[in-house]
């Protein structure tokens, strides 16, 4: 949660923003591997993080893309707004903008957040204990939205 102090004085918890990346390129996903110095360590996850003050949240989930996995890459929609209070593991209540993501070159390399990226095909997708957070619940939803298109954005 995040404390803010409000006009009048008074304060208020509110809830962190963090927006994911849903990249797919030939039937397959691109996954990172949260490295050892920061929640989740060694688990499987979608590229995201926090979203920066001053920045859109497409903007914000594009630099995210880019820090992790070194990747730049296009918006194609938003897919889910998980709005959850109990979302699992989490050290503080998030909420998660999550979008489609077009793939457009690898162009850096990932910063330390990501001990591992890869691409992986959909039938050998790590699950359960694997992924980070409820990022399973996620890739869980977009392999049914592969399968057969639904209207945009799920919201939760």
């Amino acid at each position: 949660m995040i404390t803010c102090t409000f006009e009048k004085g008074y304060t208020a918890s509110l809830r962190h923003i963090v927006t994911h990346a849903i990249v797919e390129k030939s039937g397959t996903l691109l996954l990172v591997k949260r490295a050892g110095n920061i929640p989740e360590a060694g688990k499987w996850a979608l590229p995201g993080g926090f979203l920066d003050f001053g920045e859109t949240a497409q903007d914000g989930a594009l630099r995210e893309l880019f820090e992790e996995t070194g990747w730049r890459g296009s918006v194609i929609s938003l897919f889910r707004i998980n709005s959850k209070p109990d979302r699992s593991e989490e050290d503080r209540q998030n909420v998660a903008l999550e979008f489609l993501v077009q793939p457009i070159k690898k162009s850096g390399e990932p910063d330390q957040e990501s001990s591992e990226v890869k691409w992986i095909a959909f039938d050998k997708l790590p699950s359960g204990e694997e992924l980070a957070f409820d990022h399973g619940e996620s890739i869980a939803l977009y392999r049914i939205y592969r399968q057969k298109k639904f209207p945009l954005p799920i919201i939760e």
